[in-house]
Parts: structure tokens; C-alpha cells; sequence
């Protein structure tokens, strides 16, 4: 019925009574239906008198009591991803994590009425458009219990590049170990040849970092160039956003934010651009590499220690803190640079909502702590009601 395992034969009532999980999650979620994950081929630790005991599954099984069935729900998730989002976030060892701290993740159906579905705990979220930010909108009015991730008036501000780093200055760090500043940007909406005039004007020194004005999902909104004089210009495609490039030793910092919890990666990012280089590289557009991916990781790297060297710890926790106020978002990302030659000066040049959270190591375990400090907060302000 099983197949073959690697210690022998696993009775039905064994698996029933020991691993209490199945390749395909089977369980029934405040009435939703098997939503059929799988988790084929996985090593499953399985407790048996005392000590652990490794299955090696070779042939997919199916363990047909419901997952946690005495277990009180904590924790409904309605999300509403696309395909690729729901891809790469929902893998399937997130799940399994959990829904063994009694956290579910349900599918909304952009077909039906948002109000029909539930009744969810957290509705989690990042598609486009006017029509779906009208739907969530009108269901954060009707329903002020459930926790929105996050609201789209917030989530608006970030897909706008102009937008997105306003009041950074404002942002209280003053006892912190650290300092922050945005390089110098303007935007161009149309006509990038004519924009020539307005950079000098404007203060901007050459090479600037081009930038598309909207996110809008797609691999061209995060495509970045490097523009190395005036004439290059031209060969930009408007509307977007100029800032000035600034030399950071070719290392970048991808902070992720899930809620309270931080974690800091390193990327590798163009290299630095002396004087020399500026005057060699006689015009021209460069086309900046991805740096989003996994695969651009500097974190192994034999780097320069002042290069490598994370933000420090009492600066992120500082900065996080005043960016949660100041965006009103808990799920996003923050692209910093450190200024070459400094302590502790950094850039923040670019913010992320709802980022690749799958490209950052161990994900899973910081997404359920998240989720489960929220289902901690509705037990405790249901108790407090009482």
C-alpha cells in the first residue's frame, strides 16, 4: 500500500499513530478542502519510543486521517498570489511547518466575492490592479478583524519609485550606530534626451543609475541601467527614475522584513567606478545584472572585511522600526549599499513589498514565527475580551 521504505514495511496504524503526516496534507481547515500538498521524497522524522527514527519515502503515501485533527485551529490564511508568487512563497515545507503550529494557508477565489470566503484570520496578498485594490479596500471596511497584508494605499506608495524613498531623511536614527541617506534622483517622464539639461540643473553627477518610475511585476520594471554621460540619455526608455550611482564595493544588502523579524543577505552588485573608468567608458548604456537571485549570494564570498562586514545590529532594528511606521507595511525588503570608504554610511536605494522571501536561506521558519505571532495575538486578545 506504501511502497517501499527504507527501514521495511510501516503498518497503516503505525503511520496513523506516530507520523501523524502525509504526502498528500489531507485536513479540512474551518471547512476548505484538501488543498493536496506534497511532500515526495522528503527524509521524514518519525518520533518512536523515544528516539528518532528516518523514513526515506520512495513511493508517495497518503495517511488518510485528517492532519491535526484534534488540534484547535489557530490561524487562517486567505491569499490571493499569482502562480509564480504562490510558486515560489507556499513550498511545500512551509506548510508542513505551519500547520503543525496550527497555521493554514487557503486559497481566495478571485471568482467569487471576497466576503463569501472564509472566515480568515489574515488575508495575505500582492496582485495588481485597480479592481482587486477596490475588492480589499471594501473588505478591510467590512471586516476590521482580519489582518490585511498589507493595506494597498501602502503597498501603492512602494510600486511608485518617486515616491517610495520620500521621508527617508525624516527617519529618527540619531542614537544609532549607523547613518542613512538616499543619493540624489530625479525623474523623467518623458523625453530622456531633454533631461540632459535638468540633471546638471538638478545637481546630479555622472553615472547615474536608471531606474523604471513603476513596479509593476514584471522583469522589466527591475531591470537597471547605468547611464555614463550626458548623450547616454537617450537610449533610455521614459517614464523613469535617474540616481546618482555610488561606489559600495560591489556589495549590496538585502534586508528582509517579515514583521518584527529581520534578516540580512549579501549580493554581489556592479563594482566600483573610478574617475579613470568614467573617462574610458566614452558614453554608452551599461545594463545592470540581476542581483535579486540567489545565485548573485556574496554571503560565501572571500570579501574585504569592511566590504563584507553586515549593518549593524542596533542600526537594522532602528531603521526597520521607523520604515514600518513611516510605510505602514510588515512584509518588504530593503536594498542598502554602504558607502566605499565608510564605517557605517549607507544608501537605501530601493524597497521591495511582499519580496522573493524563497531567496533568502531558511525562510520558512521566519514566515511561521511571523504567522504565528499573530495567531498568538488574536488568542490573546480574545482572552483579554472575555
Amino acid at each position: 500500500m506504501f511502497g517501499t521504505l527504507a527501514s521495511g514495511d510501516i503498518e497503516t496504524t503505525r503511520l496513523r499513530r506516530d507520523l501523524r503526516i502525509t504526502c498528500n496534507l489531507g485536513f479540512s481547515c474551518g471547512g476548505f478542502e484538501d488543498i493536496g500538498m506534497r511532500l515526495e521524497g522528503e527524509n521524514l522524522v518519525v518520533p518512536h519510543g523515544g528516539d528518532g527514527e528516518v523514513v526515506n519515502e520512495t513511493v508517495p503515501f497518503r495517511v488518510e486521517r485528517p492532519l491535526f485533527q484534534q488540534q484547535t485551529q489557530k490561524l487562517v490564511v486567505g491569499y490571493a498570489l499569482t502562480s509564480k508568487k504562490k510558486k515560489s512563497f507556499l513550498q511545500p515545507k512551509l506548510e508542513y511547518m505551519a500547520r503543525r503550529k496550527g497555521i493554514c494557508f487557503v486559497p481566495i477565489d478571485l471568482n467569487r466575492p471576497l466576503s463569501e470566503q472564509g472566515p480568515f484570520d489574515v488575508v495575505l496578498h500582492k496582485l495588481l490592479g485597480k479592481e482587486w485594490q477596490e475588492v480589499i479596500e471594501d473588505y478591510q471596511q467590512k471586516h476590521p478583524e482580519v489582518t490585511v497584508l498589507d493595506p494597498p494605499s501602502a503597498i501603492k506608495r512602494i510600486y511608485n519609485r518617486q515616491s517610495m524613498l520620500q521621508g527617508m531623511s525624516d527617519l529618527n536614527l540619531s542614537d544609532c550606530s549607523g547613518s542613512i541617506y538616499v543619493p540624489k534622483q530625479m525623474v523623467v517622464l518623458k523625453d530622456s534626451a531633454s533631461s540632459a539639461d535638468r540633471v546638471v540643473e538638478a545637481g546630479l553627477k555622472f553615472p547615474l543609475v536608471a531606474k523604471p518610475l513603476w513596479i509593476d511585476g514584471t522583469a522589466k520594471s527591475h531591470q537597471l541601467f547605468l547611464a555614463y554621460d550626458k548623450r547616454s540619455l537617450a537610449e533610455l526608455e521614459p517614464p523613469l527614475v535617474l540616481q546618482e550611482f555610488v561606489n559600495h564595493g560591489g556589495v549590496m544588502f538585502k534586508v528582509f522584513v517579515v514583521g518584527d523579524i529581520i534578516k540580512v543577505v549579501r549580493r554581489f552588485s556592479l563594482p566600483n567606478v573610478s574617475n579613470s573608468e568614467k573617462a574610458k567608458a566614452n558614453g554608452g548604456v551599461f545594463k545592470f545584472p540581476r542581483v535579486s537571485s540567489a545565485a548573485a549570494s556574496a554571503d560565501n564570498a572571500d570579501l574585504e572585511p569592511s566590504v563584507a562586514e553586515l549593518p549593524p545590529k542596533p542600526f537594522l532594528e532602528a531603521l526597520v522600526k521607523e520604515l514600518r511606521t513611516l510605510l505602514g507595511l510588515r512584509l518588504f525588503n530593503i536594498d542598502m549599499i554602504r558607502e566605499h570608504g565608510s564605517k557605517n554610511v549607507f544608501s537605501v536605494i530601493d524597497i521591495n513589498y511582499f519580496p522573493g522571501y524563497g531567496k533568502m536561506p531558511d525562510y520558512e521558519p521566519v514566515v511561521v514565527d511571523f504567522f504565528h505571532s499573530l495567531a498568538q495575538a488574536k488568542h490573546n486578545k480574545k482572552r483579554h475580551c472575555k
